[in-house]
């Protein structure tokens, strides 16, 4: 507890600094032009998606941005669906800040059982770092994959979003982010590194088409 004391401290500091800063200078905020991540495509490679209905009393707690909730499925061989989350905030200047999604899993029942962090060798995109949850809701398990997404860099810390965010805000005048997340179900007897490995070619589909949506 001793040692967790200083790093939480710093912590809290920098989400202080990181709302003091961006509501200070919130003049002058540039908006790129992109497309609605709600138009997002529905045809992922072999995976056709069904949009999943966002209620409202989660709309709120987001708050204002833009919002995909979408389940795709492999119907030629009834494979494994995944379903994937994209929270895109145009602007983060007003304390409406992205946040981890293992802040709202546990609301929802599901418990994170083991967490690392991965990784992400997606086709032409240089690597970056991304996080791996296992989580459990009683006998049901799950693999999530998610990561925050800004101006083409992928990051898997939170903290280091926080950090980008202000200094993209001092530097582009900008303070857009977002949030990717995927989760795929673990069938019974399989192990979190054969669903994780059946998520990657899906991944791989998201991130080249990212730039369109969420602009660089």
């Amino acid at each position: 507890m001793t040692n967790s004391l200083p790093r939480f401290l710093a912590v809290l500091l920098l989400f202080a600094s990181a709302a003091g800063y961006l509501r200070a200078h919130g003049s002058g905020e540039v908006f790129p032009a992109h497309q609605q991540v709600e138009s997002f495509p529905t045809q992922l490679g072999p995976w056709n998606g069904t949009d999943l209905v966002i209620d409202q009393e989660i709309r709120d707690v987001l708050g204002p941005g833009e919002f995909l909730s979408r389940v795709y499925s492999r119907s030629a061989d009834q494979g494994p669906s995944n379903e994937l989350f994209i929270a895109y905030f145009p602007s983060q200047r007003t304390g409406d800040t992205i946040h981890s999604p293992m802040h709202c899993l546990p609301g929802a029942g599901w418990l994170p059982m083991e967490r690392s962090q991965v990784t992400l060798s997606l086709g032409a995109h240089a690597p970056f770092p991304a996080n791996r949850v296992v989580i459990a809701k009683g006998e049901l398990r799950q693999v999530v994959l998610y990561w925050y997404w800004a101006h083409d860099r992928g990051v898997a810390s939170e903290y280091w979003a926080k950090y980008y965010l202000i200094k993209d805000s001092i530097k582009m005048h900008r303070s857009d982010g977002s949030l990717i997340r995927i989760i795929t179900p673990m069938y019974p007897g399989e192990t979190a590194d054969a669903a994780y490995q059946r998520i990657l070619p899906f991944a791989g589909e998201i991130v080249p088409r990212l730039d369109d949506y969420i602009p660089r």
